[in-house]
């Protein structure tokens, strides 16, 4: 962190406020070097909890800055670590909870940039919003009220972030454990005035879970970065190519994924089998439907957009 941007944000901090000149300036000194540092991200979030009242200018600034730093700095690039994401948990829940706009909407941005994230933070960042529309204490994004019990338009939208977020728990699909959340949402709002968008989403994250197609997952985080480092050396004899390639097991690798789409050539068969119910999701389905013996309005939905695509 530059001196410069020390003096300007005791400054522009003083009265726990700050105006769009103030983060302006604060933007332009942060990145002065063109990359946001350790020291510079541990003055946000200080900066973030000391605020009043967090603008848009604000939020802007803070989510970009923190997902610019942690995204940068991940190896390889796009793939958050357990450390980041354990550090990020620590900034985020000092009381236990996200309690500005900034910290969730920070959360929104990383799932959907980052390649991929640990579960602890899937996990956390989850339960974050299952709590707001829960207990209808939080922040949305457009600031909107939240009231118990009852999901809004605001959270709608967020759920749908996350859910079907690159780095989320299944990439471009829903996983297991998100259908069990849009469950319990569904069950703990159930009759209530919900956003309009909320029959929807319940449908189409469930049935994305049961039937949907989400293609191959992303290399893992070790493989990845044997392929970055096998790419990022430098050396242009071609017998030295050669020999790194044997000797780095990218050679093995490729082969490895040479059978692999051999075997998966055919992504509309791959895409019909995954349409198809199997027997453990029919019963995880079933379990839920029974649960409060009795088939609800979203319930029936579900079973007749099943029915439909099936």
């Amino acid at each position: 962190m530059t001196l410069q941007y020390r003096i300007l944000s005791d400054e522009a901090m003083a009265d726990s406020a700050l105006s769009a000149d103030e983060i302006l300036a604060l933007r332009s000194e942060a990145w002065s070097d063109g990359a946001i540092d350790a020291e510079e991200a541990e003055a946000m979030f200080i900066q973030n909890d000391a605020l009043k009242d967090t603008s848009e200018e604000w939020t802007d600034m803070f989510v970009e800055a923190i997902t610019t730093y942690l995204i940068k700095n991940s190896l390889p690039r796009g793939y958050i670590s357990p450390t980041q994401a354990d550090w990020l948990i620590t900034k985020i829940d000092r009381d236990g909870a996200v309690e500005s706009l900034g910290e969730l909407e920070l959360l929104a941005k990383l799932f959907e940039q980052a390649v991929s994230v640990p579960d602890s933070l899937k996990v956390y960042a989850l339960s974050q919003i299952e709590r707001a529309v829960m207990t209808g204490e939080g922040v949305t994004r457009d600031g909107g009220s939240l009231d118990p019990h009852t999901i809004s338009e605001s959270e709608c939208r967020l759920l749908r972030r996350f859910i079907f977020a690159a780095g989320g728990d299944r990439p471009a699909g829903v996983s297991k454990a998100e259908a069990d959340m849009l469950f319990r949402i569904k069950d703990a709002t159930l009759g209530q005035n919900n956003a309009a968008s909320w029959k929807m989403l319940f449908v189409q994250g469930v049935g994305h879970f049961l039937q949907g197609f989400s293609g191959h997952e992303p290399l893992s985080q070790q493989r990845a970065a044997e392929l970055e480092s096998f790419m990022s050396n430098t050396a242009v004899n071609i017998g030295g190519f050669f020999a790194r390639m044997a000797n780095s097991g990218v050679k093995q690798g490729l082969l490895e994924s040479k059978r692999q789409s051999a075997e998966y050539l055919d992504f509309d068969e791959e895409a019909e089998q995954a349409q198809a119910v199997t027997h453990d999701e029919n019963l995880w389905l079933q379990s839920h439907l029974d649960a409060d013996h009795q088939l609800d309005e979203l319930e029936q939905a579900l079973l007749d957009f099943i029915a439909e695509e099936q």
